[in-house]
């Protein structure tokens, strides 16, 4: 395919002109500047921290060089705008194995093992935990129960499922959970068919007692585990995270590290407010609070207000349009054949909860998987866009993987932006069309019918465990996702519903401009344009037109924030 070829442009801005000698020009390359027209150019000039033009080889060399200009040849390889994830959980991330590194948990007998190896290092009658891993992920593709867990009988052990946990049969002993102990509201002590706990918590793991997973990270420790994660974002070609949870004692961290220019990647916080609790104390905490949308700088600002409406697809709480049926017996630990997953916050609480973040200035989303929880959310964003209209605020659905024609409709019809996770469909389609049957799974993850609908969708990862970009509980590898947009490959090589893949520009616009947009910051990053942040990736491979399935396995050379190289290959 042919590109449209840039043309050369300066921006007009006295105060980068007053020299024309630019700090740094990169030439001779591939430029992808995903600006209005998706043109290609072959350089670009960067001075003070900006992009002050971008055309020609020789325009920009002829017009932009001075004498102390540092010269980057970049023989053919490929410049893209530095790469956006809307959706991470950076310091959890960081501390996931900070102290040791995790073995790969993908199935019941790696998650065995990994048990004895924690038995033989860890004082008897101490807690074991195994660390967040998602059922549809491992091969048995079900929930592990407490004789599973019972491969040591000296320590409690919980398997942390996310949403459901289960729990070994000394775990339950410690806990007082038993055939009598009554579900907590809105959760289950699931039992065998002897009547006895099998060890399946769903929404009940408070239930557990004393349960700690190891010595408290000190300050400094966290610190230090948040650096690590950011700069591995910047290796892998990011140079702006959402993190989608920083609650008021976390925040301090991240501005530690931007105080000592050590935040590594552009950073835009979420707040997430606890819902389980009477609406006037939510409110008074909203209104107290001095934090807002953009509140911050170029490098650290809050972005979203969020509340989480339902619980997780991987775990079978998810609030469904359908119930989960037989396999999420296997799958999830379901005892009830018509369940449909659990619903939080109910519409008026919600729509309560949202006026009052709105009425400080706050963009809205929440998390919402299942079908359901997106009609909710929907049906929220309606009453507060009768009140005003709520598509100035950016607002969005965030996850949505349960879509359907009426919400693409109706998110179009307000403006509602969505936060997408392409590499979920890749993991986690196998063991959910066993429980939902292709058919009902036309509008999972509709990535197509989304950019039809001119719905604009930021990707991201969900990062929450692990070191490994490619293999880490969400991976957070951007030409993954991207590749995952375009193809909509499964684990088992089986392309779901390919009238919903993503062709490489729009794949590319959901990791740069439009994840941009969502975080308020299009004028400023996102393309590489003149007066925009000189936030660059430089690649070996062509994304735009080397063999599809090379996409994934793509590797930045140079991560480049602000004219700064952040990370060099």
């Amino acid at each position: 395919m042919n590109y449209p070829r840039a043309r050369f442009s300066v921006l007009l801005l006295p105060a980068l002109l007053a020299a024309a000698d630019a700090d740094w020009i990169l030439h001779n390359g591939k430029v992808v500047t995903v600006d209005a027209r998706f043109s290609v150019a072959e350089a670009v000039a960067i001075k003070n921290g900006r992009i002050t033009a971008v055309g020609t080889s020789a325009q920009v060399l002829k017009d932009e060089r001075g004498p102390n200009t540092r010269l980057t040849d970049l023989q053919g390889k490929t410049v893209l705008p530095g790469l956006i994830d809307a959706h991470v959980h950076a310091l959890g991330a960081g501390l996931s194995e900070y102290r040791a590194k995790l073995p790969p948990l993908d199935s019941i007998a790696s998650i065995q093992r990994y048990i004895r190896e924690r038995a033989k290092t860890t004082a008897k009658g101490e807690w074991i935990v195994v660390p967040r891993t998602l059922p549809p992920r491992l091969k048995e593709m079900r929930m592990p129960t407490r004789q599973d867990l019972d491969v040591s009988t000296t320590h409690p052990v919980a398997f942390d499922g996310s949403y459901v946990w289960a729990a070994n049969s000394l775990a339950l002993k410690i806990s007082g959970i038993t055939r009598d102990t009554p579900n907590p509201p809105g959760g289950e002590v699931v039992k065998g068919p002897d009547g006895e706990p099998n060890g399946i918590l769903r929404n009940a793991s408070h239930l557990l007692k004393g349960i700690h997973q190891a010595q408290p990270f000190t300050e400094a420790g966290k610190l230090s585990a948040l650096e690590k994660m950011l700069s591995l974002y910047a290796a892998a070609g990011l140079t702006t995270v959402g993190d989608r949870i920083v609650p008021p004692a976390d925040y301090p961290l991240f501005q530690t590290l931007r105080r000592l220019n050590k935040l590594h990647v552009r950073t835009v916080a979420t707040w997430r407010i606890n819902t389980d609790r009477p609406l006037d104390a939510i409110t008074r905490e909203i209104q107290a609070s001095t934090w807002t949308t953009n509140q911050g700088d170029e490098w650290l600002k809050f972005g979203s207000f969020k509340v989480t409406l339902d619980g997780g697809q991987s775990v079978g709480t998810a609030y469904q349009r359908m119930p989960y049926g037989p396999f999420g017996r296997q799958l999830y630990g379901q005892t009830d054949p018509h369940s449909r997953g659990t619903l939080f916050v109910d519409v008026d609480k919600l729509t309560a909860i949202f006026a009052a973040a709105r009425d400080k200035g706050w963009q809205l989303t929440a998390h919402a998987q299942g079908g359901s929880a997106i009609d909710t959310l929907l049906d929220a964003f309606e009453r507060l866009d009768k009140a005003k209209p709520i598509a100035p605020t950016r607002s969005h659905v965030m996850h949505g993987s349960f879509m359907s024609e009426e919400v693409i409709r109706r998110m179009a019809r307000m403006g509602i932006l969505a936060d997408i996770q392409p590499g979920w469909l890749h993991f986690d389609v196998p063991a959910l069309e066993r429980v939902f049957g292709l058919s009902n799974m036309r509008y999972f993850a509709s990535f197509g019918s989304l950019v039809r609908a001119g719905i604009i969708s930021a990707g991201g990862s969900d990062h929450m465990i692990g070191h490994d970009k490619n293999n880490a509980v969400n991976p957070f590898n951007p030409f993954f996702n991207m590749w995952m947009a375009i193809t909509r490959r499964t684990t088992e090589g089986k392309v779901i519903y390919p009238e919903e893949r993503v062709d490489r520009r729009t794949a590319l616009k959901m990791y740069t401009i439009w994840a941009a947009y969502l975080q308020f910051s299009e004028k400023e990053k996102g393309s590489i344009e003149p007066g925009k942040f000189a936030d660059l990736v430089i690649t070996g491979r062509d994304f735009l037109s080397c063999p599809e399935d090379e996409i994934r396995n793509i590797e930045p050379l140079t991560t480049i924030i602000g004219g700064r190289v952040e990370y060099q290959r």
